[in-house]
């Protein structure tokens, strides 16, 4: 979330203090030199929080995944596509429906007057979903071509692009964390097919279903793709998006009686959502998750102008 600059104004005349304070006794003697990132605390209250988007969470044990990232595009649940057509060969009368209307299964998409009998009957949707083609206008005669296509997008595969190289590292039934690059967005899936043929790019395909209630994941949209491969148990973790740099040291923002205090910490593995913590933290820790890059410029913006 981008924090505004009116926000960010705001914040500087916070309650924001440098350890042990300061004195004019305290200003005349020299400072001395430390190896651990300046312990500074920031106070913020619940709206501040809010405002900023500073996702706090708990330290704990956590699952480090070893993934397989790969490339690939949405398409459409091939299982749940239909062909309308119609079932006597005759005159379109009318057409109830649009291209990219939504439909349920029993609604009426249009009326034909069969050749032979000369009666009209109706032409239903066999399942609820989108229709993606329509080749149907009223006075036409129907053809060879389905007068509709119905596609159920609840669910969407997703095809990743797998080279020889990892191949076989790639079976059905894997955790798969599926993630737009452009939106940003996620969704967990599990590998349901790899194919044993290649495609025109000299790659086998991984298929992945995700479930899509929202509809985000249009047909067509490039995406990525983390295969799980491997999990490890860490003891202690916190989300990756938690660690910021100082003075060249990874630190960890931790909340304690109403103020964010710097943690340095020494990292262990990390699968890009999780990084284990080795040292510098302990268990039930409450921390700052998301945005947690705000609180290190206004830790900075401080320190500027006490210099």
């Amino acid at each position: 979330m981008k924090l505004k600059l009116s926000f960010l104004f705001f914040l500087a005349p916070l309650m924001l203090v440098a350890c042990g304070g300061s004195s004019p006794e305290a200003a005349k003697e020299p400072a001395e030199a430390s190896e651990e990132p300046s312990e500074a605390h920031l106070s913020l209250t619940a709206e501040q929080l809010k405002a900023a988007g500073i996702g706090l969470e708990t330290a704990g044990p956590a699952q480090i995944r070893e993934v397989l990232p790969l490339y690939g595009v949405v398409a459409p649940n091939a299982e749940r596509v239909r062909d309308v057509a119609a079932r006597f060969p005759g005159v379109i009368r009318s057409v109830d429906r649009k291209l990219g209307d939504t439909v349920r299964q029993g609604d009426l998409l249009a009326n034909i007057e069969s050749n032979e009998s000369l009666q009209v009957y109706a032409v239903r949707s066999p399942i609820s979903g989108v229709i993606s083609a329509r080749n149907a206008n009223p006075g036409e005669q129907t053809g060879d071509k389905p007068l509709f296509v119905v596609v159920d997008l609840s669910t969407v595969w997703v095809e990743l692009s797998l080279f020889a190289r990892d191949a076989a590292k790639v079976k059905a039934g894997q955790s798969v964390l599926v993630k737009s690059p452009v939106a940003e967005f996620s969704a967990q899936g599990r590998v349901t097919y790899v194919g044993p043929f290649g495609n025109s790019n000299q790659a086998l395909t991984a298929r992945v279903e995700v479930p899509n209630p929202d509809n985000r994941w249009a047909p067509g949209l490039y995406v990525t793709g983390e295969v799980t491969l491997a999990q490890k148990s860490a003891a202690l973790a916190v989300r990756s998006s938690a660690i910021q740099m100082i003075e060249d040291r990874p630190v960890v923002f931790v909340q304690s009686n109403g103020q964010f205090r710097t943690h340095a910490v020494t990292l262990g593995k990390t699968d890009g959502e999780r990084t284990e913590v080795l040292q510098g933290l302990s268990v039930g820790d409450i921390y700052a998750a998301a945005n947690s890059y705000v609180i290190k410029a206004e830790l900075r913006k401080s320190e500027a102008e006490e210099d």
